[in-house]
């Protein structure tokens, strides 16, 4: 993810969290993440350990102070029942991942370029 994301311009922060709970104390800024920076993009990969990524993004979405940060979600599954069950959960967009790493690249990147280039999002202070 790091390497696709290394050559963006203008360069962008990637903060990494290790599984759903660690994400979701990043994100409510808890305990040591209370300075933690708000992103403006998640990309959630459907199959984190320790953690149901499907619940993740419900309570992400549930959560008024959150709600409006984009989620990708990430994953390999082609399954009408997840890319159905991710935009049940309003997740944004579904993406596959590539087989290849060059496709892999492609697809963070362009996923990148729209939601941080193309698209107006709205910012922390506009949140009611």
């Amino acid at each position: 993810m790091r390497e696709a994301l290394r050559t963006l311009a203008p360069p962008v922060s990637i903060s990494v969290a290790a599984d759903g709970e660690e994400a979701l104390l990043f994100l409510r800024r808890a305990g040591k993440y209370a300075e933690a920076p708000r992103p403006s993009l998640i990309f959630l990969d459907f199959n984190l350990p320790k953690y149901d990524s499907k619940e993740l993004l419900q309570q992400i979405k549930a959560d008024a102070s959150l709600r409006l940060i984009p989620i990708a979600v990430l994953t390999t599954s082609n399954a009408e029942r997840d890319v159905r069950d991710a935009y049940q959960r309003f997740a944004n967009c579904y993406l596959n991942k590539a087989p290849d790493l060059d496709g892999f690249f492609r697809v963070i990147q362009a996923a990148a370029h729209f939601w941080l280039d193309v698209a107006s999002l709205a910012s922390e202070d506009t949140v009611d």
